[in-house]
């Protein structure tokens, strides 16, 4: 059997991996000159958004034998609204660093890897589906998808961000939700270790927002960050993506084509994140492939993941400030702070999102009708 991978990110290789491990040798296609070829940036993986998986670096590796390393547990995620702090505490997840880093989540996949990895390859999509059995697309954007009538895009995000220097504790990112300084979107600090960290600003590119100068919002967002941890951080590097799709795939299959990854639509539309689905729709189309499981069946579960976090995206843009501030505040408040933590720790399988998502979508369409009358 003849299988073509095109793509050497997260979801590809984690394909090529479980492909090797029931004795098939993919051919794996990257456009670029090594794995993780982009900048570096640091991530994190919630367990909260992923349930009813209680902790997911213990769930790849146990289920699945794909290893990753994290820079650290997240024992603490700090929320920041205009006037209010808030704190989520326990073992709520992991942070980890991206691109090119030799301890990077796709270097660290790439060493699990034994199949060639054809770099800088100029065969395009049509070709591999025409001399090879099953094709998988893992291009890192829903582009290909899109080109084929086979995406959703439900809206996209510019984002921009730095790699400073400072002083971190790497099991406490940071997250911002100040619309006046970011209108409908948030700013990230993830460390990637003691010295280093990522402050990134994301936001959707809806009319309001492509009128302002993202000059000056990085401007604002970099001083409310400094101001907040008081500290003067020192830019090492910088990156910005514009007008990146978030959506997913209409269909996870069409005939010998498995969509997975970012071209499945694996990013979540609330935070931003989608390592864990990426490894997961990877593994879930080797099985297929090996007749071991149906990709699509497998996949169902992260349609209904993705759709809960729109939702939960749809909510986050309807708030005012004074509405976040009444938000943060209750996650320090002293009847609901232990509630609230208990449920994000890893020790609880409780589907937040899941059993959320009716009130939430409820508050969505009355705000929505609110604002049309």
């Amino acid at each position: 059997m003849k299988v073509a991978i095109m793509g050497a990110g997260m979801a590809g290789l984690s394909c090529a991996i479980t492909l090797e491990k029931h004795g098939i040798t993919p051919m794996i296609f990257e456009s670029r000159s090594r794995v993780g070829d982009r900048f570096i940036n640091s991530e994190a993986m919630f367990n909260i958004l992923n349930r009813p998986v209680k902790d997911t670096i213990e769930h790849i590796s146990e289920n699945y034998h794909i290893n990753m390393d994290p820079i650290d547990r997240v024992k603490k995620l700090t929320i920041h609204s205009k006037n209010e702090i808030g704190n989520i505490e326990g073992k709520i997840g992991y942070t980890n660093i991206r691109g090119r880093h030799n301890d990077s989540y796709e270097s660290q996949l790439a060493r699990q890897v034994k199949s060639k990895i054809n770099f800088n390859s100029t065969y395009d999509y049509p070709y591999l589906c025409k001399h090879f059995d099953n094709v998988v697309l893992a291009t890192g954007d829903g582009q290909y998808a899109a080109g084929i009538g086979n995406y959703k895009c439900d809206l996209t995000v510019t984002i921009k961000g730095a790699t400073v220097e400072g002083n971190f504790v790497t099991s406490n990112p940071h997250v911002w939700f100040n619309y006046d300084v970011i209108p409908k979107g948030y700013i990230w600090v993830i460390p990637f270790s003691e010295k280093e960290g990522n402050i990134v600003i994301a936001y959707p590119d809806y009319p309001d927002n492509i009128k302002l100068d993202i000059e000056v919002m990085w401007e604002k967002a970099y001083n409310l960050v400094s101001k907040d941890l008081k500290q003067n951080f020192k830019i090492t590097d910088k990156f910005e993506i514009t007008r990146y799709m978030m959506g997913i795939c209409n269909k996870a299959k069409l005939d010998n084509t498995y969509f997975v990854g970012n071209c499945f639509g694996t990013i979540s539309p609330g935070l931003g994140f989608g390592q864990f689905v990426a490894v997961l729709t990877g593994v879930y189309a080797a099985y297929d492939i090996c007749n071991i499981g149906v990709y699509e069946e497998l996949t169902k579960p992260l349609f209904e993941n993705y759709n809960h976090s729109l939702t939960l995206r749809r909510f986050l843009e309807s708030q005012t400030n004074e509405q976040m501030d009444a938000n943060i505040k209750n996650l320090d408040n002293r009847i609901l702070d232990s509630i609230i933590d208990k449920i994000c720790d890893n020790e609880n399988g409780i589907d937040l999102m899941k059993l959320s998502t009716p009130v939430i979508r409820l508050w969505n369409n009355y705000k929505e009708y609110s604002n049309n009358r």
